[in-house]
C-alpha cells in the first residue's frame, strides 16, 4: 500500500530537495505550488521517471487566499505526512507594512496551515504513526529587525507545533518544526559578495546552508527512526544562533 506525504512549497528550492529526499523514501507525494507551475511540473515529470511504482499528484492553491486553502484538503484522499514548506517572506519595517500585507503572510504561514491540518486530522488518525513538519525560521527564535511580521508568524508556527504536538499526540501524529539559519535559496539571493562573506563569517560553521541540510532533517523526521521526538523546534543553522 501507498504511503502518502503532501509537501506545500514544492516548488521552493527547500520544498523540491524534500520532495527528492522523500520519493526516495518510498513516499507517494503531492506536490502543491501557488504560482510555479512549470518547476513543479519538471518535479513530477522527473519523479515519475525515477520512480514509476509510485504516486504524484500536483495540487495547486494560493495558501493567502480563504477559498484556495479552505478546498485543498478534499483534494487529498490519503496522508500520513504533511510538510510546510512555503517561503514567502516580508521584508519591511513594521510601520511600513500594510494590514493587507500583515494578513496575507499570517494566512499563508499560519492560519492556512493550521486550517488544513485540522480538516485532515481524521486522515492522519487512520495511520499508527503520522508526520506533520513545518520549516520554521531562526527569525521564529530570535527575531530579526526589518522582518517583523515574517519573525511573528513563523513564532507563531514555533507556538503550534508546541501545542498541537500535545494535543494529536495520543493519536500518534509526531508533530515537529525545522528553524533553518541562512540558507542558499533564491528567497536569500539578494546579497552581494561581501555580504554573503560577512555572513559566513558571523556562522560558527563558515558557511551558509543548503536545501539539502533542511531536506535530510525532514527525512529523518518522517523516517520512522525519530518517533519519539515531538513538539520540538530543531535549528539547522550552523551555530548561528545557539
Amino acid at each position: 500500500m501507498s504511503k502518502f506525504a503532501c509537501i506545500f512549497g514544492a516548488s521552493g528550492e527547500i520544498g523540491e530537495a524534500i520532495a527528492h529526499d522523500m520519493s526516495k523514501q518510498g513516499w507517494s507525494l503531492y506536490l502543491h505550488y501557488n504560482e510555479n507551475k512549470q518547476t513543479v511540473n519538471r518535479l513530477t515529470a522527473h519523479l515519475q521517471k525515477l520512480y514509476p511504482n509510485q504516486e504524484f499528484h500536483v495540487v495547486q492553491a494560493n495558501l493567502a487566499d480563504n477559498n484556495d486553502f479552505h478546498q485543498i484538503a478534499a483534494q487529498l484522499f490519503e496522508v500520513q505526512t504533511i510538510i510546510f514548506a512555503s517561503g514567502q517572506s516580508l521584508y519591511k519595517l513594521l510601520e511600513d507594512t500594510s494590514p493587507n500585507e500583515m494578513e496575507m503572510v499570517w494566512r499563508t504561514h499560519v492560519q492556512a496551515p493550521m486550517s488544513i491540518i485540522g480538516q485532515l486530522a481524521s486522515k492522519l488518525r487512520r495511520h499508527e504513526r503520522s508526520y506533520i513538519i513545518f520549516i520554521g525560521s531562526i527569525w521564529g527564535e530570535t527575531g530579526a529587525a526589518g522582518e517583523t511580521v515574517y519573525s511573528a508568524v513563523k513564532g507563531a508556527q514555533h507556538a503550534f507545533v508546541k501545542a498541537y504536538a500535545k494535543e494529536s499526540g495520543p493519536s500518534g501524529i509526531r508533530v515537529n518544526a525545522i528553524a533553518p539559519g541562512i540558507i542558499d535559496t533564491k528567497m536569500n539571493d539578494s546579497f552581494d559578495f561581501n555580504e554573503r562573506k560577512a555572513l559566513e563569517e558571523e556562522i560558527p560553521l563558515q558557511t551558509i546552508g543548503k536545501p539539502q541540510d533542511v531536506a535530510n532533517l525532514v527525512s529523518f523526521l518522517s523516517s520512522g527512526n525519530a518517533d519519539y521526538i515531538t513538539g520540538q523546534v530543531l535549528s539547522v543553522n550552523g551555530g548561528w544562533y545557539i
